[in-house]
């Protein structure tokens, strides 16, 4: 059963924004969030829901359920990339199996439309929303709320990290970017390779933000 919370539209179809469909992946509940983010860091919320399906219905059905939620959404806002959460590590095999079966879906979707995918860990988006890669869902919701001007926390907390995601991979891969959106879409290890990532500090610095996610990324990733 899909729970629609609309909280805003676009004014025409302005494509000077960088359009970003953010997924927090689940069977149970998947988050999908879409949004326009701009050269100067400001964005807006065009629309977001949360997708359920119920326990107890056939697995096929359900997997079946989320792919055409993801394809309606793709089809309907035809974003520029989408990002999605990418939950590496769980002490919850099923809900780690359900986590993967919705992801898989909804990449190929947009695999199939020929939109570029990107993956996020959840301390990445934590620390590039919050500058912090240990951010409470609380403190993760009223930035997503204060960054995209929302009129209230962002509820449930699947649309808040589909928010999140989106938000992250705005401003990780530079919200101007979308011209050569391949060059900084991640692959599926999640990142570019630490000497790209070095050779970008290099060149132009990190801001604050991009320090914390890159550090919450090592951290993850054990380096």
């Amino acid at each position: 059963m899909a729970l629609p919370q609309r909280i805003g539209t676009t004014a025409g179809n302005s494509r000077t924004a960088q359009r970003i469909l953010g997924v927090d992946p689940g069977l149970t509940r998947c988050g999908f969030a879409v949004v326009e983010m701009n050269p100067n860091r400001k964005g807006h919320s065009v629309h977001v829901e949360v997708k359920g399906t119920r326990s107890d219905e056939d697995l096929a059905h359900r997997i079946l359920a989320i792919q055409r939620a993801a394809e309606n959404l793709l089809d309907s806002y035809a974003p520029d990339v989408l990002a999605i959460e990418r939950v590496f590590a769980s002490n919850n095999a099923p809900t780690a199996i359900a986590t993967a079966q919705a992801s898989g879906v909804v990449i190929a979707a947009a695999a199939a439309r020929g939109i570029p995918v990107a993956w996020h860990t959840p301390s990445e988006v934590k620390a590039a929303v919050t500058d912090d890669g240990n951010a409470s869902k609380d403190a993760v919701a009223r930035m997503v709320q204060r960054i995209l001007k929302l009129p209230g926390l962002p509820k449930p907390v699947d649309a808040t990290d589909a928010y999140a995601v989106a938000i992250c991979h705005a401003w990780r891969s530079g919200v101007g970017a979308r011209f050569s959106m391949t060059a900084n879409t991640s692959t599926h290890q999640g990142a570019r390779t630490a000497m790209q990532r070095a050779a970008a500090a290099q060149k132009g610095g990190l801001t604050p933000a991009q320090r914390a996610w890159q550090a919450a990324e090592k951290r993850a990733l054990g380096r």
